[in-house]
């Protein structure tokens, strides 16, 4: 009987490792393809986006037509800021959605859309945009 040598198991699992990245990759791609198309349908209204890391995450209101940021929040400084250091990244993201929210109705937007770039309805992304139909925006 013939074996294979640890080393050739060890370039397939590394390769099995890389397909799967570029699998995930161009996943991301299409949704993020899908999601910015549907948006470009919506047309005038405002784009709230959302940015995530693997630490923090970050929100901003776009005008496309000038092309312009307008509102931009994220939970760098709420860290910094808060007492409890005990709140969770979907805590976290609610509340950084319930700024934003406030801070766009203190400039009179009320409707925006929703784009969530590559990312999944999940988690994180979708706290953000629960705070901000809690701080007064519009999906």
């Amino acid at each position: 009987m013939l074996t294979k040598s640890s080393g050739e198991k060890q370039v397939k699992q590394q390769k099995r490792k890389e397909l799967k990245k570029m699998r995930n990759r161009k996943q991301e791609e299409k949704r993020k393809k899908r999601v910015r198309s549907s948006i470009k349908r919506v047309g005038k209204r405002r784009r709230l986006t959302v940015f995530r890391s693997n630490t923090h995450i970050y929100a901003q209101i776009i005008d496309d037509n000038k092309g312009i940021t307008i509102i931009s929040f994220n939970d760098v400084g709420m860290k910094l800021g808060t007492k409890d250091k005990s709140l969770t990244g979907v805590q976290m993201a609610e509340k950084v959605g319930e700024e934003i929210g406030k801070r766009a109705l203190k400039k009179g937007i009320a409707q925006v859309v929703f784009d969530r770039g590559e990312y999944k309805y999940h988690g994180r992304v979708r706290s953000l945009a629960d705070g901000a139909r809690k701080g007064g925006l519009k999906f």
